[in-house]
């Protein structure tokens, strides 16, 4: 061998090993896409069956709307005491007028899926409705602690679910267009008439419940 060539060897065994390349990071994960509109929460402690949920929001919105004549004195007391800056009384009382306005459309509303469910279902439904009826009338039941101020504060600060639109607009579409297919997510329906005019249900409790026993509670 040269010492040319001996030299090279030399030189090509100190450089350093080339070292490997590293390979490209992964692409950080992308968040999942939402797989569609966020689902309107149900309130609490309502049932969930569609035809029930709709008798519940009937009977809250009813008892919502039959508490106006007896709160508003308190609420426009109320109103009075703490006025916010640039706006008008007159105006802020309208909007409860208005409120009242709305809510009876939407009893409507509530009323016209509940007989389109109650038509269109195999077996009788209504007296889950009526039961339903009075868990969302009783909402509102506070019983003799609660004074009227209290009730007035809870009453101007209350909304509708956005839930019981939506559910009675989908109910009675589903009622009308399926007819004698239709189905309530329940089948514990009893022997009932087979409509039932929510109105009544407030005050015309089943044939087989039992008697209210007398009580010093306020209708609320």
């Amino acid at each position: 061998m040269s010492v040319l060539a001996l030299a090279l060897s030399f030189l090509l065994q100190a450089q350093p090993a080339a070292e490997p390349t590293p390979e490209a990071a992964p692409p950080a994960a992308e968040a999942p896409a939402a797989d569609g509109p966020v689902e309107e929460p149900w309130p609490k402690g309502v049932p969930h069956d569609d035809y029930q949920l709709v008798a519940w929001c009937y009977g809250v919105l009813r008892g919502y709307l039959d508490l106006h004549d007896q709160v508003m004195p308190e609420v426009t007391r109320i109103e009075t005491t703490f006025r916010p800056p640039g706006r008008k009384l007159s105006d802020d009382l309208k909007v409860y007028a208005e409120m009242q306005k709305e809510g009876n459309k939407q009893i409507k509303q509530f009323q016209a899926a509940l007989t389109a469910a109650e038509k269109a279902s195999l077996k009788p439904i209504n007296t889950l409705g009526a039961a339903a009826v009075r868990q969302g009338r009783g909402v509102w039941d506070g019983g003799p602690t609660i004074t009227s101020a209290r009730l007035a504060q809870e009453w101007m600060s209350w909304a509708l679910p956005a839930r019981c639109e939506t559910t009675a607009k989908a109910l009675e579409e589903r009622a009308t267009l399926m007819g004698a297919s239709f189905r309530v997510n329940s089948d514990q329906a009893a022997p009932a008439p087979a409509t039932t005019d929510p109105s009544k249900l407030l005050t015309e409790p089943p044939a087989d419940a039992p008697k209210a026993e007398p009580s010093d509670k306020p209708n609320a």
